[in-house]
């Protein structure tokens, strides 16, 4: 097993599509190196024997050449394309549309991850808003739809268990979708380099039931941490269109 655990509804497309370009390049590796070593033997130098020179520019050769352009190409490139077709619009397209998705903003900043939830009002940047940082909770087969957007650097948010990763900018609101399929604890990491305090950017996901996450959510309500505005709102119809 080359990665962690897949505790997401999607994560399975991900590791296929892995897989796939791993056994496909795999056997183009083999068979370009036993072609290799045939032709180092069979052409080996020998006495007597006067050396040959060619450019390559016969019919022959290039012929040759197409044709094995054309087979790997439809062999390998659109065969990953296909595949990756498939998973993109497993990922994306559908997670997209989801009914009744949990929403999320995540800010991160050098070196943390501010998150919130919005209240009993269901709209961000108020009073009852839920912030948290570096903890995240989401009710497990739901779909969680998370908007990000750098405070300073560029971050990359990525949950391993769940084969996701997607890039927080500044001045630019992204987005990335998942479902939970598992309760437990993840880690959250941030996948690129954004500064000496890269190393301890790290963030934990909780997966849990939906009462277990409302009577949490319920908890932090009453701390009423979320009231800060953090310069941008919430843009579905935006990530409808996409």
């Amino acid at each position: 097993m080359l990665f962690p655990q897949n505790i997401s509804k999607s994560g399975e497309w991900v590791d296929r599509l892995f897989y796939l370009g791993l056994i496909l390049t795999s056997i183009a590796f083999v068979l370009v190196i036993a072609t290799l070593i045939y032709f180092l033997i069979r052409y080996r130098c020998q006495a007597n024997q006067k050396a040959y020179y060619t450019h390559g520019d016969s019919k022959k050769a290039i012929g040759l050449t197409l044709a094995l352009a054309i087979i790997v190409f439809f062999a390998i490139d659109i065969n990953l394309a296909v595949h990756d077709h498939f998973a993109w619009e497993e990922i994306w397209g559908r997670a997209t549309n989801a009914k009744n998705p949990l929403q999320i903003e995540v800010m991160p900043e050098q070196f943390a991850w501010n998150i919130r939830y919005a209240g009993n009002d269901g709209i961000f940047g108020t009073a009852d808003d839920v912030a948290t940082i570096n903890e995240m909770h989401i009710p497990v087969n739901r779909p969680i739809n998370v908007a990000l957007k750098s405070k300073d650097v560029i971050h990359s948010f990525f949950i391993p268990n769940f084969r996701i990763k997607q890039d927080a900018v500044p001045g630019l609101v992204t987005y990335l979708s998942f479902q939970a399929v598992q309760t437990g604890q993840f880690d959250i990491a941030c996948a690129e380099h954004c500064g000496l305090g890269h190393y301890r950017m790290r963030g934990q996901l909780t997966v849990e039931d939906e009462a277990a996450w409302q009577k949490w959510l319920a908890e932090k309500s009453d701390e009423n941490t979320g009231t800060e505005n953090w310069g941008w709102q919430w843009e579905a119809a935006s990530r409808e269109s996409n």
